[in-house]
């Protein structure tokens, strides 16, 4: 497994690539691929069959995966883009942080 530095609701900004400089809500993390669904980014078309009677096919637009190394954190606080930071508390549990603002994320 890799690691990965953002979370499912996190907000995230597009670095490069047709979308670049976009925002969006992360919908989906694929550790495995290290791939990362973003909200209205990354649009491609799917061809899909009716599967059921009465319902209908056609052509459909999705989110397609992003490598996550292309996107970057927005900070909710300062609003930023922004690296994430780790600060581990005498109790043993572990807090993503801020590189710029100092905040919890």
């Amino acid at each position: 497994m890799k690691k990965i530095h953002v979370k499912t609701g996190d907000t995230v900004i597009v670095l490069n690539g047709k979308d670049r400089g976009k925002k969006g809500k992360v919908l989906q993390v694929s550790p495995k691929e290290g791939k990362v669904i973003v909200e209205g980014v990354n649009m491609v078309s799917k061809h899909v069959k009716p599967r059921k009677m009465g319902e209908e096919g056609g052509i459909v637009k999705a989110e397609g995966a992003l490598y996550a190394c292309k996107v970057q954190l927005v900070c909710p606080h300062c609003g930023k883009t922004t690296r994430v930071s780790h600060k581990l508390y005498e109790d043993g549990t572990k807090e993503r942080i801020c590189k710029k603002c100092g905040e919890a994320l």
